[in-house]
């Protein structure tokens, strides 16, 4: 399954009342680490696991230890020190010999930290801030319009330490085109854990057994789509429709929306042509434009130009620095 929080919490809401679970949680590392503060997994008393606190080398501890919270209903505080060859992340063979610490608190139908109300606004894809007192069995989710991702940090209280961590839903992106080529665009997404919705008018296109990981098809540009991405809060639009005049009609009908990204498929002057027949100017789109799309990662196939726009797509929304767009399919 997906790593993405959302899944993680989906697993254990549907399961919840039928076996013991513990809450894992970095909140806080000293040097190189897999993974920084605020990464999350869940361990139920099966011995299953749900994300990822490492890169698979401190699960299998991290797991036995779950085992003393739930007995417990106390959290166990774990530290691992890929730097002292005393210590067991060492003996692991832990690459990043940095430290990780992280807690295990336990939870229950009177306690479940806050999480029943994270999952509802995962679900419904809120943004909010999720509030974890160190070394206690408290914590609590406040729902709140977050733009961008920052660090998870501590906040030294009154009444103790406590890690803040953003919590933002998983990226969802519309695709625009079903053809061959979108097919590894939905598929690489869903393997990350994103959102997908397709819409193509033509009865050829996007059809439902050519995308079983998409998790809306739409058949028409109109306002009904309008309406799909303000509900569904849909961060980015891929215009992959190998027509100019599907294109113009998505991008005439979605310009003016709260989307953060929007990446043309083909040459720069295809997007002018789409701009024109859509009676817009690039002044006029309220998002950011990747034209060519994707990151030059130098490849040609159907599944290395998916990767390049999808890598593109996540540097924009997760505000990283990359090289620029140079890969397109040839009209």
């Amino acid at each position: 399954m997906s790593n993405q929080l959302s899944a993680m919490l989906s697993a254990w809401h549907q399961n919840r009342d039928t076996t013991q679970w513990v809450l894992g949680t970095v909140y806080r590392t000293d040097g190189s680490a897999y993974r920084k503060a605020g990464a999350m997994m869940l361990i139920n008393g099966h011995g299953q696991q749900f994300g990822l606190l490492s890169g698979g080398c401190l699960e299998a501890d991290t797991i036995r230890n779950a085992r003393k919270a739930m007995h417990t209903g106390k959290t166990v505080m774990l530290t691992y020190d890929g730097n002292d060859e005393d210590d067991l992340s060492f003996k692991l063979g832990v690459g990043c010999g940095g430290t990780v610490h992280i807690m295990l608190q336990p939870l229950s139908a009177q306690n479940d930290l806050g999480l029943s109300d994270l999952h509802a606004a995962l679900t419904h894809r809120e943004s909010g801030l999720y509030f974890q007192k160190i070394g206690a069995v408290e914590g609590y989710f406040e729902t709140s319009k977050i733009t961008g991702q920052r660090p998870a940090h501590i906040e030294n209280r009154h009444d103790g330490d406590w890690l803040v961590t953003v919590i933002l839903p998983e990226p969802h992106i519309l695709v625009v085109g079903g053809g061959i080529d979108a097919r590894p665009v939905i598929n690489i997404a869903h393997q990350m854990g994103w959102k997908t919705t397709l819409v193509d008018p033509r009865p050829a296109n996007a059809r439902a057994e050519h995308f079983p990981n998409a998790d809306t098809i739409l058949r028409k540009i109109d306002a009904g789509l309008v309406r799909h991405v303000q509900n569904q809060k849909i961060d980015a639009v891929i215009l992959m429709a190998h027509s100019i005049s599907i294109d113009a009609a998505a991008l005439a009908m979605l310009h003016s929306l709260p989307v953060k990204h929007l990446s043309a498929l083909g040459p720069r002057h295809r997007f002018t042509d789409v701009l024109n027949q859509a009676g817009l100017h690039r002044s006029d789109l309220a998002f950011e434009i990747s034209s060519p799309a994707g990151l030059d990662i130098g490849g040609q196939l159907p599944e290395s130009i998916a990767l390049s726009m999808l890598s593109g797509i996540h540097s924009a929304l997760f505000k990283q620095l990359a090289a620029p767009a140079l890969a397109q399919a040839a009209e």
